[in-house]
């Protein structure tokens, strides 16, 4: 069974952390629609929704993928690098651990679960303002004891890594070659966003089709000429917010049926 743990909105979602982007209005009731749309595709893709107990004090608390990695052995609870997103973490462990073995990066790493790109048992960790070497190290620490190789990732002008760089096949990369260098990943096919939609890079892989956001129809088109089966999602206000459709669920297998 594949799970999708992901969280309502929060009421204060405008009052988000921001990094790169200047800050915009947000609707949030609008928010809210786009967010039942892609819990709607999840379900499509065969998802099974599990939604974590919503946080309504905290505005980046619907990007759960920030606050943990979910292997097939374990779970790593994360230290999100904005202080103010520290707090999500323990409810979203209180979902995890239903599910898996819990483990916990500390005081002194920072890493953030946008930060973690996961191709098979390679983790290529983005080394941005969010995620420091003393959480990447613990990450490598933690890991030792499955067959995962840690691979740090220099990236510059985004958020996370996988702002600028996502899977969206066995072997294939949608990635901003401004932003990550594909040299990186060696062993990977890649196709370029479009020019005109730098922030185009995050598409979230699920089987065989990629959920999508419908607002960069021009890459959309190149990853459809590459064979790349787009399920397209708005998502207009969430990425006012930085948000993207990776960062909204945490993806994993389970034999564990869903409460």
């Amino acid at each position: 069974m594949l799970v999708a743990v992901t969280r309502a909105i929060s009421p204060t979602l405008a009052d988000c952390e921001l990094t790169h982007l200047a800050r915009e209005p947000i609707d949030v009731a609008h928010a809210i629609e786009e967010h039942d749309r892609y819990e709607d595709a999840l379900r499509a893709l065969g998802a099974t929704v599990v939604r974590a107990a919503p946080e309504p004090d905290l505005p980046d608390a619907v990007f759960v993928e920030d606050a943990a990695l979910a292997l097939d052995e374990v779970a790593v609870i994360t230290r999100p690098g904005a202080a103010t997103r520290r707090r999500e973490t323990e409810s979203l462990a209180s979902t995890l651990r239903d599910y898996r073995k819990l483990l916990w990066i500390r005081a002194g790493g920072t890493l953030d679960g946008g930060d973690v790109l996961r191709v098979g048992r390679r983790l290529y960790v983005g080394q941005s303002s969010r995620t420091n070497r003393d959480g990447i190290a613990q990450l490598e620490a933690l890991l030792a004891s499955w067959d995962y190789e840690i691979i740090p990732v220099p990236l510059t002008g985004c958020l996370h890594l996988k702002s600028a760089v996502t899977q969206v096949g066995e072997q294939l990369l949608l990635i901003n070659p401004r932003w990550v260098r594909p040299a990186c990943f060696p062993s990977m096919e890649t196709v370029d966003i479009a020019p005109a939609e730098p922030l185009g890079a995050n598409a979230l892989w699920i089987e065989n089709a990629v959920i999508y956001p419908e607002h960069y129809p021009q890459t959309a088109e190149r990853l459809e000429r590459a064979g790349v089966r787009v399920v397209p999602v708005p998502c207009t206000e969430l990425a006012k917010a930085e948000g993207g459709v990776t960062c909204c669920s945490v993806l994993f297998e389970s034999e564990v049926s869903a409460a």
